[in-house]
């Protein structure tokens, strides 16, 4: 029985999948269904990192995900220090992820000065 994936993979994972013994069916995306599909593979190695929060997967979903920003740089002709200069701005505007400050909600007006 056949295994449905309809999903943006690794260049190299038909030819693994031929040499596994199976038949993979593929077709190349055209150029806007590529773009969705880029977004779509973003989404999906985060959730695979959010669902396990394994060490070992976030190394996996690193790598994949750089390989994903690559492919969306390349199309776009940018590059990776136009993502760098850009995430130092926002870390200067806002600061990073090291304190764990969760924010609850946001109530209406300014709380009393005492």
């Amino acid at each position: 029985m056949p295994r449905e994936y309809d999903k943006l993979v690794r260049d190299d994972i038909p030819e693994i999948i031929r040499e596994s013994g199976e038949t993979p069916v593929v077709h190349v995306a055209d150029a806007d269904d590529f773009d969705r599909r880029l977004g779509e593979k973003l989404v999906e190695e985060a959730e695979e990192f959010a669902e396990s929060g394994a060490v070992e997967e976030l190394a996996d979903v690193f790598a994949d995900v750089f390989a994903v920003v690559d492919a969306i740089l390349a199309r776009r002709e940018s590059d990776w220090d136009t993502i760098r200069d850009l995430a130092a701005e926002k870390a200067a505007e806002r600061g990073g992820f090291d304190d764990g400050i969760v924010l609850e909600r946001v109530e209406e007006g300014r709380p009393d000065a005492r």
